[in-house]
């Protein structure tokens, strides 16, 4: 509401206090109440960034939107349609915040690797945009692949991982460039998950769709089947990762991804009047 996108961008989904649970239940502990606070206004800002490139915007504008902001400069929204200028703002705003929190916190401002985080995620959209409007159907391995990008996880356990004052040394670059599993394996069951429920909240494919294309003699069931044998996969890989990596994180980071993965069946456990019911009882008893 303070930044106006609420006004400015109304068809974007407005689920803060879904979000923000996620967090808090991925991320413990009472000295952290700050850390999630930021971390959910990062995820608002995934949400509402896609909604725009889905729902309310050209491919040129989109364009000009990635372009804004790989250039960081408030000034490049200028141009921009109204409801991009307000994103735009509001997620410059938000993560130069972020930024100078962790260098006082920590000696080291993370603005550059943030901002090609950000950069990287609008290129996934862009690339999943551009799909859709030249009608092109994508290998579903090529779009698992981006949709682990665009699920917005790896951009949020970079800003964690910056607020906790982890030493990247020269490997930010390469982290951004190349996920590790700790963070990679959480996004794909999120993305499967999303993909595969009834509720899928996107409007830009799935890959259950895609699979279906693929093996055109499997039905709906068959895909669903696949795709929990890749989620099964998948958090085996994750509890290697979690039990067994020698991969130096902060505390609690390792844990946090864990619980993130944790909470997915959570968040896409819809009932039949598309409510989250297990998630309701969660916030009453978490927080009331």
């Amino acid at each position: 509401m303070n930044l106006g996108l609420a006004k400015e961008v109304p068809v974007a989904r407005d689920q803060v206090h879904k979000w923000y649970v996620w967090i808090m239940t991925a991320f413990q502990g009472a000295s952290f109440s700050r850390y999630r606070i930021e971390l959910t206004k990062i995820a608002s800002l995934v949400y509402v960034a896609d909604d725009i490139f889905v729902l309310v915007s050209t491919q040129e504008e989109r364009s000009c939107f990635t372009q804004a902001v790989k250039t960081w400069n408030s000034a490049a929204a200028d141009s921009l349609p109204s409801c991009m200028r307000s994103c735009y703002r509001a997620l410059y705003s938000v993560t130069n915040d972020m930024a100078d929190m962790v260098e006082k916190e920590h000696g080291v401002n993370p603005i550059n690797h943030l901002k090609k985080a950000w950069a990287v995620l609008f290129d996934g959209f862009m690339i999943e945009t551009k799909w859709l409007s030249d009608s092109h159907v994508p290998a579903s391995e090529d779009y698992l692949r981006n949709g682990v990008v665009t699920s917005g996880v790896p951009l949020m356990f970079l800003h964690l991982l910056f607020m906790l004052g982890h030493d990247f040394g020269a490997d930010a670059e390469g982290f951004i460039d190349h996920i590790p599993p700790v963070i990679s394996c959480p996004a794909k069951i999120f993305r499967l998950w999303d993909d595969m429920g009834c509720a899928k909240e996107g409007l830009d494919g799935s890959y259950k769709e895609l699979y279906l294309k693929e093996n055109p003699g499997f039905d709906a069931g068959d895909a669903e089947e696949h795709m929990r044998g890749l989620i099964t996969s998948k958090w085996e890989e994750l509890n290697r990762e979690y039990f067994f990596s020698r991969r130096a994180f902060p505390a609690g980071f390792s844990q946090a991804a864990l619980n993130a993965a944790r909470m997915v069946g959570v968040m896409y456990g819809h009932d039949g009047k598309q409510r989250l019911p297990v998630l309701e009882d969660y916030l009453r008893m978490l927080l009331f």
